[in-house]
Order: structure tokens, then sequence, then C-alpha cells
């Protein structure tokens, strides 16, 4: 099935980046650690990227892609390459102007997004310094999302996947220079590292695309009818995409209230968290939305019911295990990976504690990514609108109630909650609609899958008890003792998952075999 495949593609590029990143992580970590400096960049880094979630990966893929893949259906290449452009000439005016006014105004826009870095102006002033730094990226971001999307839709994933490996090649350069004192200033090091890095995405994306013949001329901005037709479905899904991208804003503006080092206990907690997250969950969004639309758009409503069952399956396949194995061992996963240099064994238990409680709801992100395509691919970006709504204002309230008992791991577990609560309300949407018909296979498979990873979570409890001293001892046996566990715990899943039926891997065989006929195959 060319959809698995797919995965795999975007899965195994974002594992590369995820990797990199880890290591781009724990050199922050060790440079910077939990304090002010670090503070300060996370924000900066997070402000440019919650407007490219919010316009791009947001609003914006999810109606462009179903638009450009239906003229590509229908059209041909041209049309649709056509359409691109007179999206792009628009998008480029209105992000220019966006990031001027946000560079003249970021003081302001630093009271809303880190009010409780006022009652320190010195870290006020970096916050606002750095972020001006890094805010250009999301001009290049923007364009990257629309030639990704448009190379997804021809079932090109690699460049896209592979591009944000740019950002963390950048980032670690610099850490290293810092280190070897070249480079003073880390925290500007990084900012700096950061828009660089956006312009060497967007020229790989320009190449990737040129080679395509998608590569679009820019004309004129115009609000064309395909424009309109544009604007018209981005406009809920900016408030949908708004309200999801609300909730990670919120919990920065509340952990910057909560002592110094909450936000970046989040941080690094959701680095490790975002792992299994990016390589499951956002391949699985990427690559099923394109295969829903050209599905859709051919009459197939039965294959695209049989993509969403299996997307769901393979979803809660990696995810349940993943989420298990990092509740009970989320103290030496962080203690492993940062607990070195300025990053204390105090700062350790503090981010393991975060991570603990962002694993809970791991399987409902990836169920999200799994289940909004079937909205977004046949053209209705209003309904998860109101779902994330209904999410944001509960994962506020929990984050305001549970952070009065448990500071900054409250604000973690606030977000798993309003997540499990999304997902069940998609999922429920789509079934009642008739658009998700769960079959014999997956509610047979799910549950022997969750037996499988509660297993594997006791033999991981009861040996990570047995190998404690190595877990306390020195960096070398505390890495041997945790590769000892993944791999313990790994064989332990795989092995009861097969035993009870869970997986097949001729099946997995199969579903890796490229299909013919797929968006590659419309044009020369």
């Amino acid at each position: 099935m060319a959809l698995l495949r797919s995965i795999a593609t975007v899965g195994g590029w974002t594992m590369g980046s995820r990797v990199l990143g880890f290591v781009r992580d724990i050199l922050i970590a060790g440079v910077l650690g939990a304090g002010m400096v670090a503070d300060a960049f996370f924000v900066a880094f997070k402000l440019p990227n919650f407007f490219r979630r919010l316009f791009a990966e947001g609003a914006f893929n999810a109606a462009f892609v179903p638009l450009f893949g239906e003229r590509l259906v229908q059209e041909g290449r041209e049309p649709a390459r056509q359409f691109a452009a007179e999206i792009t000439a628009l998008m480029v005016t209105a992000l220019f102007l966006f990031t001027v006014l946000a560079l003249l105004f970021m003081p302001a826009l630093m009271h809303l997004i880190a009010p409780g870095f006022r009652a320190d102006p010195e870290k006020f002033a970096l916050a606002i310094e750095l972020t001006r730094l890094t805010f250009p990226y999301l001009m290049f971001m923007a364009l990257i999302a629309l030639l990704g999307g448009m190379l997804n839709t021809l079932q090109r994933f690699a460049a896209t996947a592979a591009a944000p490996i740019f950002l963390n090649v950048v980032l670690i350069t610099a850490l290293v220079l810092v280190k070897t004192g070249l480079l003073s200033a880390p925290g500007r090091a990084l900012a700096w590292g950061v828009a660089a890095a956006g312009i060497g995405q967007f020229l790989w994306l320009v190449a990737a695309s040129g080679r395509a013949g998608l590569m679009p001329r820019l004309p004129r901005p115009r609000l064309t009818p395909g424009v309109r037709r544009l604007l018209r479905l981005m406009a809920p899904g900016l408030v949908g995409a708004g309200v999801v991208q609300i909730n990670l804003v919120i919990d920065v503006i509340l952990a910057s209230t909560l002592p110094q080092g909450s936000v970046s206990y989040l941080y690094y907690a959701d680095r490790v968290n975002q792992l299994p997250l990016g390589v499951v969950g956002v391949a699985v969004g990427i690559a099923l939305l394109p295969l829903l639309t050209r599905q859709l758009s051919a009459g197939d409503t039965e294959g695209a019911r049989e993509s969403q069952n299996r997307a769901i399956e393979f979803a809660l396949l990696l995810t349940l295990p993943a989420a298990a194995a990092l509740v009970v061992l989320a103290q030496p996963i962080v203690a492993v990976l940062f607990e070195r240099g300025a990053f204390t064994a105090a700062v350790s238990t503090a981010t393991a504690n975060a991570l603990l409680a962002f694993a809970l709801g791991l399987p409902a992100y990836v169920l999200i990514k799994a289940l909004t395509p079937g909205f977004f691919a046949r053209q209705d970006t209003a309904t998860p609108v109101k779902v994330a709504a209904g999410a944001m204002v509960l994962n506020v309230l929990f984050a305001i109630i549970l952070m009065q008992f448990l500071a900054h791991v409250g604000i973690a577990l606030a977000t798993a909650l309003s997540a499990w609560l999304n997902a069940a309300a998609l999922g429920w949407l789509l079934r009642r609609r008739g658009d998700l018909d769960l079959d014999e296979r997956l509610r047979r498979r799910v549950p022997r899958v969750a037996a499988a990873a509660l297993v594997m979570a006791a033999v991981l409890y009861f040996l990570a008890d047995a190998l404690a001293p190595y877990l306390a001892g020195g960096l070398g046996a505390r890495i041997a003792a945790l590769v000892a566990l993944i791999l313990v715990g790994k064989f332990a899943f795989w092995a009861v998952a097969h035993l009870l039926g869970a997986v097949r891997w001729r099946e997995i065989k199969e579903f890796m075999r490229r299909e013919p006929g797929d968006a590659s195959d419309l044009d020369p």
C-alpha cells in the first residue's frame, strides 16, 4: 500500500532530523541549561514557529493541498502550477508586510507571549532581541510549506521531509563554535542560526521543485477566483490552526509566570516527546491527506475508508508502545540525553516529570494527525475548528487548575488530557457522518497492541529497577543501561505483539510496496 510506503519515507527522513535535533538539544542543554538565556531563546524560537504552524503548516496546508491535488487530477500539471504561482505571489507580499510589522512591534508581542518575563527587565530585553533575529524564519518556512505541499501531492516526500535537517546542522555548528570559543553570546548565535537555516531550507526546496518541474513563476499578486476559494477554505482552518497553536502559546504564557526554568523544562520534555510524534504523527498526516484527496476526487470512497483505518492502525501500533516506554523510562532518558554541563540533576528531574505527563497524550496527538485529513480531504476545514476550540478551552481550564498543584507538570498534563478529548471528538464525528468505519481488523488488533505495550511496560519497570545502580552511575554506565532497556523493551513488545496477532510482518512488507497509478504517474 502506497500509504505506508509514504509514511516510511517521511518518517525515515524525519527520524534523521530528530536524531540531529537531539544532538542539537543535548548541546543546548549543556551550554544554556534552564536559565535566563535558555528561557529567552526558547520563547524567541517558539514565536515564529507559532505563526509558521498557524499560517503555513496549519490553515494553508489544509486548504492548499486538496485544491492543488484536485486541479492536478482534473486539469493537469500546468493549471495546478499556475494556481500555485498565484498563491505564492500573494503569500510573499502578505508575509513580508507581516514580518516588518512584527519586528517593529516586537515589545508589544513579547508582553503577550511572555508576560512573566517583565519581572526581569534583562530577560525581557534579551527575549525581544533574540525574537527579532529569529522572526524572518517565518517567511521562508511558509514558502517551504507551499513548495512542500506541491511535492507531497506528487508523492515526492523526501525533499520536504529532509529539509529540517538544515536547521539542526546550522544550530549544531553554532553551538560547537560557541563551545570552542570561536563565537560568544550563545543565545544570539542560535538566533542567527535559525534565520540562516530558514534561507537554507528554502533554497533546498526551490531546487527540488525545479527538478520536479513545479517551480512557479511569480505573477503580480491578485485575488483570482482560485485565490479567493483558497482564502475561503483557509478562514475556518486558520481559526482551527490558531486554536491548536494558541494552546502551545498559552503553555508558554503560563510557564513564564512560574519559577525560572519552567519554560525550558517544558521545551526539553516536549523535544523528547516530539521524536515519536514527529516520526509517526507528522508522517501519517503528510502522507494521508494527499492520498485521501486523490481517492475521494476519483470517487473511491471505499479506498479512502481503508486508508483511514490503516493510518489509525499504524499510528497506534507505534505510539502506544512509545508512550508506555516514555512513561516508565522518563527519568533515565532525560538524564542520559541532557544531564551534563549546565543541565543539573534537579533540572533533569523537573524535565522528566513533564515528559511523563506529555507522554500520556502521545497516542492522542498522533490520532489527531490521522483523523483530521478525513475532514480536510473533503474540504471541510470548519468542523475541526469547533473541536479544537473546545479542546483549547478545556486545556486552559485544566492547565490553570493543575499548575496550582503540579507547577509546570500540570501544564503538560493538561495538554495530554485535552488532546485525548480532541481525538475522541474527531473520531466520533467522522463515524457519525459515515466517513470512518472501524473495520474488523482495526477493532481486533488495537486491544492486542495495547496489551503488548502493557507487557513491555511491566518488563521495563522491573528491569529498570534491577539496573538502578547503573542508571545512577556515570555517563557510560547510564548509556549502556538505557540502551539495554530500549533493546529489551523493543524485543518484548514486538514478540508479544506478534504472538497476540497484533501485527504480521508479511502485511508490513506488502504495505511498503508501491502501488501503480499514484500521483507521480499523472504527468510525465
